[in-house]
């Protein structure tokens, strides 16, 4: 049995006007914060989606969350508990309680396929962007997480290679083993490439422009949202340069299934 590329079942090229609410929230974990404060700076424009963090944003749960943190990011999905309940998604922290209840909103939640991601940035040493898949927590150990890519901004060395991170995090799902690598590519982060991942029956295989890069055993097998964002910590920037994220497209196909004699 091999497997192949099936049909495609989500697209989106952000060639509109304004973002897909359908699909995407553009707030990052809001049920620890508020949508208010965890609202991601972006706009639309040259059929891209461009995610930056502008030097008068705010912290992340400021006064909480340590280090300190900015971010601008969307997700396809979002879960919480009532307020004051533990119950939400991506916890930072052991006794962490929701501030703001939030409904349940599913956008595109695979389970399995290929995902793919065209992407540049333009991150300095203090910041990073990522995609990564992570499970809806509608049931607390459903929490594993698959990263399609990850990339801090000292793991540049501008014009010659980036170390891009990928694999599984187990979170707090046992049954996802932590098998996450940075793997250093002679890529520039600030050209545009395709990051993706072929994920079906308990394996998840990682490519970068087409070439295979690593494969790891024991990914979740339960649905799992999208997670696009681009992330400053203060304490470490210079604050000369405005982070961005600029992402041409995200497409997910379903696996096809094929004999061999």
């Amino acid at each position: 049995m091999t497997q192949s590329r099936g049909d495609l079942v989500f697209e989106d090229d952000f060639d509109a006007p304004s973002l897909d609410l359908s699909v995407w929230s553009p707030h990052y974990l809001p049920q620890w914060s508020s949508r208010a404060a965890s609202a991601a700076t972006y706009q639309l424009a040259h059929s891209c989606l461009t995610l930056s963090i502008p030097v008068e944003q705010g912290l992340w749960c400021g006064g909480d969350h340590k280090p300190d943190l900015r971010v601008s990011g969307i997700q396809s999905g979002n879960y919480s508990g009532p307020v004051g309940s533990p119950v939400g998604q991506q916890p930072y922290r052991d006794g962490l309680l929701v501030r703001e209840e939030q409904k349940p909103f599913w956008g595109w939640t695979p389970n399995g396929g290929y995902v793919e991601l065209r992407a540049r940035a333009d991150i300095g040493p203090g910041s990073m962007v990522s995609l990564w898949m992570v499970g809806l927590e509608e049931q607390a150990d459903q929490c594993g997480e698959i990263c399609v890519m990850e990339v801090f901004g000292d793991a540049i060395v501008p014009g010659e290679s980036t170390a891009v991170g990928m694999g599984l995090k187990t979170i707090r799902d046992p049954a996802v083993p932590q098998d996450f690598q940075a793997v250093r590519l002679p890529i520039d982060l600030r050209d545009f490439h395709t990051y993706a991942v072929v994920w079906s029956g308990g394996e998840a295989t990682f490519s970068v422009d087409g070439a295979v890069i690593r494969s790891c055993q024991g990914a979740p097998t339960y649905p799992l949202q999208l997670m696009l964002a681009v992330f400053d910590f203060p304490e470490q920037s210079d604050g000369r340069l405005v982070p961005s994220f600029t992402v041409d497209h995200i497409r997910g196909w379903d696996i096809a299934e094929e004999l061999v004699a």
